[in-house]
């Protein structure tokens, strides 16, 4: 069985690609409850917002692959 390695939160924390990963789906999910419903600004900030989420996921995970 594989040995399970701890995660080093202060790094992960300190991460820029963790905090602009935030600033995009806060921003992207403001955009998408100010606007009006159905609206193609809504729909933008929703692709925005899970589109900041998935490049954060496919990075740590390329990254962490790479070690």
């Amino acid at each position: 069985m594989e040995e399970r390695q701890k995660i080093d939160w202060r790094r992960k924390l300190a991460s820029r690609k963790l905090w602009m990963a935030v600033a995009g789906l806060v921003s992207g999910l403001l955009l998408c409850f100010g606007s009006p419903e159905n609206s193609a600004e809504a729909v933008a900030a929703l692709v925005l917002a899970t589109g900041s989420v998935i490049g954060y996921i496919v990075g740590e995970g390329l990254t962490d692959a790479a070690k």
